[in-house]
This record gives C-alpha cells, sequence and structure tokens, in this order.
C-alpha cells in the first residue's frame, strides 16, 4: 500500500493550494482527482480568464450559518498574498469592475502556475483517479481508489460542491462528511440565474436579451449591478447576487432606474410636453424595450397630459419598485457555486480540521463559506487551502 502524510482529494483551487502549503513543509503529499485534468473550474471561470481574486474580500463578503468561520483563514491568507504569486509568475492582470481581478490572458495561466508550484514542492498528483472507499484507520485513513489503495496521517477533501455537474461535480465531500458523523448544511445552488412562471415568462418574452443597470433587494441584501432578462427568467451579477439569499416563495424589489426619480422625470416631462408618450420618457433612462413593456403594463400608453400625478406615481413604481416573485431557479446545471455544506461548527477555523475525527479536513466549497459573485469565492479557495496547508 502506497503511504502518504497527505493525500489530498480534489485539484481544484483549495486542494491545490493546499497540497503546495503542505509539500513546501516537507510533508509527503499526494493529490488524486478523477478528472483528466486539474483545476477545470479554474479554467472555466470568468470566461476562460479567470476572476482569481478580489482586492475588497473580506468575512462581509461571504455567507455560512457562522458568518465569523471564515476570519481566520481570510486574515492569514489575503488577495494580495494572492496577487504577489500571480505578479511572481508574470502573469498580466487587470481590475474589470468592482475589485475583481482576471488574468489578461489565459486562465490556464493560473493552473500552470499551481501545477508547477505542485511539482516543485514534490507534490504528486494522479489524475483520472476515482476514491471507492475511505476508512479511518489507527494510524490515520485508508483510502480504496480505481487506481489502487493508498494510506495517510492527514486526509483533505477539497472536491467542492454539486455546482456545474458538467465538470464532474458530486456530492462526495457530503457522503464522506456524514460517513463520519458531521452535520451538512443543506446544499443549495448559488450565484445562479432565477426563473419566471410559465405565465411570466410568456408575458416578458419580448424582453429576452435586454440589459439594464437595476438594484435588486431581497432579504435585507441589496446588489447594484447588470440584470439581464432571458427566455426563461433573470440573470445578470445582480441576480445571480441575490440568489444567494432568495428563497422558494421569496418576492424580489427591483429598481430599474438607480439614481433616478422616475416620478420627478415623468412629472417634468409632463409640464414641458404633454403630448409625449410615458414610453418615450421612460425610454430615456431605460432600453426601449423595456420601456415600452413597462409603459404597455402599467396601462400608461396615452399622452403623457391625459395622466394624472397618481397614473405616474405608479408608472414610476413599476420601473423603481418592480416586484416579481420567481418561480424558481436554474438549478445545479448554471450555478457557479453551492450554498451550504459542511457544517463549520465542525471544524476547526484556524485549521479546517474536523473537531471529532483528527486528521480529516475540509476546505473550498465543500465548507459552508459562500462567497460573492466576483473573484470571492477563489479567494476562499486559495485561504482555506493555505490554512490547512499549514496544519496538515
Amino acid at each position: 500500500m502506497n503511504s502518504f502524510d497527505v493525500i489530498v482529494i480534489g485539484a481544484g483551487a483549495a486542494g491545490m493550494m493546499c497540497a503546495i502549503e503542505a509539500g513546501r513543509r516537507g510533508r509527503r503529499v499526494l493529490l488524486l482527482d478523477h478528472a483528466a485534468r486539474p483545476g477545470e473550474k479554474i479554467r472555466i471561470s470568468g470566461g476562460g480568464r479567470c476572476n482569481f481574486t478580489n482586492i475588497h474580500a473580506g468575512p462581509k463578503n461571504y455567507l455560512s450559518a457562522n458568518p465569523h468561520f471564515c476570519v481566520s483563514a481570510l486574515k492569514r491568507f489575503t488577495p494580495a498574498d494572492f496577487i504577489a504569486r500571480v505578479e511572481a509568475r508574470a502573469i498580466a492582470y487587470h481590475e474589470k469592475t468592482l475589485g475583481q481581478l482576471f488574468c489578461d490572458g489565459s486562465a490556464k495561466e493560473i493552473i500552470a502556475m499551481l501545477v508547477d508550484d505542485c511539482r516543485a514542492a514534490n507534490v504528486e498528483m494522479r489524475l483520472s483517479t476515482s476514491v471507492r472507499q475511505v476508512e479511518k484507520t489507527g494510524e490515520g485513513f485508508a483510502l480504496s481508489t480505481n487506481g489502487g489503495a493508498f494510506q495517510c496521517a492527514a486526509l483533505v477533501i477539497a472536491t467542492g460542491g454539486k455546482s456545474i455537474p458538467k465538470m464532474g461535480a458530486s456530492d462526495f465531500a457530503y457522503r464522506i462528511a456524514r460517513q463520519f458523523g458531521l452535520e451538512i448544511i443543506e446544499p443549495r445552488p448559488a450565484l445562479v440565474p432565477l426563473t419566471f412562471t410559465a405565465g411570466m415568462i410568456e408575458e416578458s418574452r419580448i424582453l429576452s436579451g435586454v440589459s439594464a443597470e437595476a438594484i435588486v433587494s431581497c432579504n435585507g441584501a441589496s446588489f447594484r449591478e447588470a440584470l439581464l432578462f432571458t427566455h426563461r427568467g433573470l440573470s445578470g451579477p445582480s441576480i445571480l447576487q441575490i440568489s444567494s439569499y432568495w428563497r422558494e416563495g421569496d418576492e424580489l424589489a427591483i429598481n430599474l432606474a438607480p439614481g433616478t426619480d422616475v416620478f420627478a422625470a415623468l412629472k417634468t416631462a409632463r409640464q414641458q410636453n404633454g403630448k409625449q408618450a410615458a414610453n418615450t420618457v421612460l425610454g430615456r433612462f431605460l432600453p426601449k424595450r423595456l420601456a415600452d413593456w413597462i409603459a404597455a403594463n402599467d396601462g400608461a400608453q396615452g399622452r403623457l397630459g391625459d395622466c394624472n400625478d397618481a397614473r405616474l406615481k405608479s408608472l414610476a413604481a413599476a420601473v423603481s419598485d418592480w416586484r416579481v416573485k420567481p418561480a424558481g431557479s436554474e438549478g445545479w446545471r448554471t450555478a457557479e457555486v453551492t450554498l451550504g455544506g459542511v457544517a463549520t461548527d465542525g471544524l476547526s477555523s484556524k485549521t479546517m480540521e474536523t473537531k471529532s475525527v483528527p486528521g480529516l479536513y475540509f476546505i473550498g466549497e465543500a465548507v459552508d463559506v459562500t462567497g460573492w459573485l466576483g473573484g470571492y469565492n477563489f479567494q476562499w479557495a486559495w485561504a482555506s487551502g493555505w490554512a490547512a496547508g499549514q496544519a496538515v
């Protein structure tokens, strides 16, 4: 049986970071993944350019049943720490918006950096290797795989959540956690488009492809970013962000004209030229198709001069306080990350080791720590992987 100090299951962002750090400490490390290539989620992220971190990443940008759990790891391995590695590798990057950092070239540059660092740290990487069984032994853990049997003193689970199943995502981490008696916070699709009811889909069909800046609010959270109408509902950064806070049956409050006093604009336009149509005025700060749709839905298709203040207020509310109740989400197929996961109450926030099973660690997306859209989840992967790598 092949014996290692540390076995890391999952050659994604968190897994490779952990393996690198453990290897640099002189540990004999085996990194396993069922995929044929490492870092597949990294490769497709950011449109192929990898939004590898966010310069503003901090505890406020993460959701968890225990919002304080992520503080230790994020403070000890910061965005600046990962940026330093990117710069040392001479990978060109840029800030796109809101602190989001992307490669100028390809996400493959980040993968190559991590793979090379694994190699330099003497990490043994075995791909296309599926773990069939994990058992606790007196010395640590025994693994049965399609590539043979292995044993180790420390075992790190870095297999992520259930998002993007076409990339090979599975519930492996949760199965291992349950096997060893750990609690699971119900996993949910996060950073995911939301869908309309059949009736609403038909009603809004004309808006498919229309995009507008919006403030989207739900359950105390608000995000001001682009919103996109799709043939099934709503998407775009603002919707992906709010999806982590939305629950079935909840209503979204959407301001489609942030920073504009729509009622005042309509009233002024009525005074200046009462012959113009309401949709014409709305078209000054909304895409034309959206302006036409809102005016038609609100029954304000005549001249502004024929609209009293109550009618204008109703129309303004349809723009600035549009209320819509999504039917659901697009689910795991398009979700960028997983909300929920291995409960943090059973883990050390400093090392990511389970409190009840010495030598067993969970890191990255497998844990109940979920970041906002925009590089935050990668930063959690680097930070949690680094933290575990210092301890295994």
